[in-house]
């Protein structure tokens, strides 16, 4: 494959999956803006691997696990968290009620542990077995079970004591 092929297979990839990405990354993040960042950063990063990746046809698995190695870096960066101000943001519209589910079940998200979000992200919204989160995280299939069990648990929890569920 020579290198004008290479790029049009990731340009193609890259449009094709692009809106899938920027989900799974609102979902580690709960923030659109930050999910496009990510996503971005991810995209670049497969451009660059992309010759080695597409050889061993894991495209897919090796972008998520960009994503969720930019989400965890992006968390831990002094850069990135809350700042004070002495402005107010606008006022913004309410939600539906619907949305509104959507919100608890994001904001309860961002209240497990990275590896438990990752874990619980991956099985239960992008719907891979245990064996495929296993192998996309590092970890051993045990370690994914005990993570969704108690992500789980948490996120029951917190959207009992929000009165979501």
């Amino acid at each position: 494959m020579n290198r004008t092929d290479r790029e049009l297979a990731y340009v193609e990839f890259a449009a094709s999956r692009r809106d899938q990405l920027r989900r799974i990354a609102y979902g580690m993040c709960g923030d659109w803006h930050k999910a496009d960042d990510l996503v971005q950063n991810a995209l670049i990063k497969l451009y660059v691997a992309w010759p080695r990746v597409v050889r061993g046809g894991r495209e897919d698995a090796y972008v998520r696990k960009i994503l969720l190695n930019a989400a965890i870096d992006d968390s831990r960066r002094p850069s990135r968290r809350e700042r004070a101000t002495d402005e107010l943001p606008e006022v913004v519209a309410p939600a539906s009620t619907a949305l509104e589910d959507h919100d608890s079940l994001v904001t309860a998200m961002q209240t497990l542990p990275a590896q438990q979000r990752a874990t619980v992200l991956l099985r239960h919204w992008l719907g891979l077995s245990v064996a495929e989160t296993a192998n996309e995280l590092g970890i051993a299939e045990g370690t994914v079970k005990s993570h969704c069990s108690r992500g789980l648990e948490t996120l029951r929890g917190v959207l009992a004591q929000a009165g979501t569920i």
